[in-house]
């Protein structure tokens, strides 16, 4: 169940990322919600989860579907680019963190 937390809680820090860029472009009432929700209820996942979850594996897989995330939302909805050795970065934080789960 933790893990799915754990899940959860990068996906919504992706969601606190993409507030900080509409905030960037437009400081509005909603912009600064979805940036603010997004980052207190990630973190409070993040600290459920750390209670069964060691620190070093539940901040590399949070803060790396956090990281992949954010580039691919930028990639896709962004227009940052999508060159082959930013995708191969991508892909090295993927293996990263999953030799991190596995080496537990």
């Amino acid at each position: 169940m933790n893990w799915l937390l754990l899940i959860l809680a990068g996906l919504l820090e992706v969601v606190g990322v993409i507030g900080i860029k509409r905030v960037a472009e437009k400081n509005n009432w909603p912009n600064n919600l979805l940036l603010i929700g997004g980052f207190v209820i990630s973190f409070q996942l993040l600290i459920q989860a750390m209670t069964t979850i060691p620190l070093s594996t539940a901040y590399a897989v949070w803060t790396g579907i956090g990281t992949v995330g954010a580039a691919i939302v930028g990639m896709i909805f962004f227009k940052e680019s999508k060159s082959w050795l930013r995708i191969g970065c991508i892909l090295g934080i993927i293996f990263a963190v999953v030799g991190l789960k596995l080496s537990t």
